[in-house]
């Protein structure tokens, strides 16, 4: 490392540090704390005379502003659809009652004696198109519920619950993470496939689920005393019926299963793509649009609109109406997502991504050590797992080069088990957990915040395991 990659890895810890400050303490809006932070990095890169890869003149703050705002809207072509779409699918499940519906019938089916299982269960279905507030807001009832009818300490039911949404939500497409760090490294040139981010995460995420969920509830349960809040008050839906279990379970697992139709594709059809038949080049491409997250949550969203929609009852205006409203909530959410972008993108010209790739090679720190180590600490800086997936994913894309024979599908469920690690009182879905469950601030550290450290460390150690024996079936 020379002195102006120690110069740059400073100025960008100032920036993060910044950033922190502007987040937490002075509650600036996320996406102008990150506009600014990228203006600190932008203009220590000027004032030290840094020229980017490719350019013949230095950084000048015209640039620095320019790298910003394509950087931003590069990455919200990437994810800017894949979130809007996911976030309507997750509208109609919540309007229609569909929520309600796939609950009673998995209570029913599991049976009081395993009523975890059920909550789990119930968690992973409805968080995988969801928000882990939607999420959490649409399971609450039933967690309630089932809470009173079995008798059963309500941390020991909840703490499953918050394991499962959290790792839909950090690891899963559609959501914003993994959407936004798979656009990364799309951009550095390499192609991740969203099928096997999908397959990598069910199988590291749910054993971490059930460590992070009731292993480590029953502990919890025996240091932690909390009673459930009150049960909030429902209105009817009056000549709305409710959709049935089965199109329900079908409309939530559509865009999962098209999604899974390329990678399935491509592993039945694999080798030299030189060596492929037209029929085989046909099918591929037909598979790839199909599996496409874009085409394939379109295709859900429209299926949707009638079995959670017309079908039960909605009329047209309605339904298109429920979308509408789903996009305003989210307009924000992707203002963050495309600064998270274009702060990576500054730092990446800044050179501060290839500074921070020599320390870790300096290190000798595997490459997902890295990356979750990065993710890790923007996530424990700034409080959001979001910015934390997308600004690592846009640093460590850069480096991949010297790191040949990683698998950039389990080097993305790395960052994203980063993204989640030690939740506390910075990250806003802290306080939605303390809300929506009654804690206190006390109470939300011992078990959420533990919950998500346990996430977070354990998803890693799954990660690097799962990969050392890929590599070495890989190698074989």
């Amino acid at each position: 490392m020379t002195q102006t990659d120690s110069a740059l890895i400073i100025l960008a810890l100032t920036a993060v540090a910044t950033l922190v400050l502007l987040v937490t303490r002075w509650k600036v809006n996320a996406f102008i704390a990150l506009a600014l932070a990228a203006l600190i990095v932008g203009a220590g890169a000027v004032i030290i005379g840094v020229t980017p890869k490719g350019a013949k003149t230095a950084l000048t703050m015209t640039g620095v502003i320019e790298v910003f705002g394509f950087r931003l809207g590069k990455t919200l072509g990437g994810v800017a659809a894949v979130i809007g779409l996911g976030t309507m699918l997750g509208k109609l499940l919540a309007e229609s009652g569909g929520a309600e519906v796939l609950a009673k019938r998995f209570a029913a089916f599991f049976g009081p004696k395993r009523v975890i299982l059920c909550i789990m269960v119930l968690a992973i279905v409805v968080g995988l198109p969801t928000w882990f507030a939607v999420g959490l807001l649409l399971l609450l009832p039933i967690l309630l519920t089932l809470t009173a009818e079995t008798k059963r300490p309500f941390l020991l039911l909840a703490i499953p619950l918050l394991s499962c949404l959290s790792i839909m939500h950090g690891l899963m497409p559609p959501h914003p993470g993994p959407v936004a760090a798979m656009q990364s490294f799309k951009d550095a040139g390499l192609q991740p496939n969203m099928g096997m981010v999908l397959l990598w995460g069910f199988l590291i995420g749910i054993p971490t689920a059930i460590v992070a969920g009731p292993i480590f509830a029953r502990r919890a349960v025996k240091r932690v005393s909390a009673e459930p809040p009150p049960m909030p008050i429902t209105t009817g839906r009056e000549g709305i019926s409710l959709p049935p279990f089965g199109l329900t379970l079908f409309t939530i697992l559509l865009p999962v299963l098209l999604m899974l139709v390329d990678t399935v594709a491509k592993i039945i059809i694999s080798g030299d793509p030189a060596t492929f038949t037209e029929q085989q080049k046909s099918i591929l491409n037909v598979a790839g649009f199909i599996g496409n997250a874009t085409i394939a949550l379109l295709v859900s969203v429209i299926f949707g609109s009638w079995s959670l929609g017309l079908r039960c009852g909605y009329t047209p205006a309605r339904v298109w109406k429920f979308t509408e409203e789903s996009i305003a909530t989210v307009g924000m959410t992707l203002l963050v997502v495309g600064a998270g972008g274009g702060f990576a993108g500054v730092l990446e010209t800044a050179g501060v991504a290839d500074s921070m790739g020599k320390m870790a090679k300096d290190m000798g720190l595997p490459i997902l050590l890295y990356g979750w180590l990065v993710s890790a600490f923007i996530r424990v800086a700034t409080g959001s797992a979001t910015v934390a997936i997308t600004t690592a994913a846009g640093l460590v894309a850069p480096v991949m080069a010297g790191y040949p024979g990683t698998n950039i599908e389990l080097l993305i469920i790395a960052i994203g088990c980063g993204s989640l690690f030690l939740s506390h009182l910075n990250d806003g879905g802290f306080w939605v957990v303390k809300e929506c469950l009654g804690l206190t601030v006390a109470q939300t550290l011992r078990t959420w915040t533990v919950t998500e450290t346990i996430v977070g460390i354990l998803g890693l150690l799954l990660t690097l395991v799962v990969h050392a024996i890929w590599a070495a079936l890989h190698a074989a």
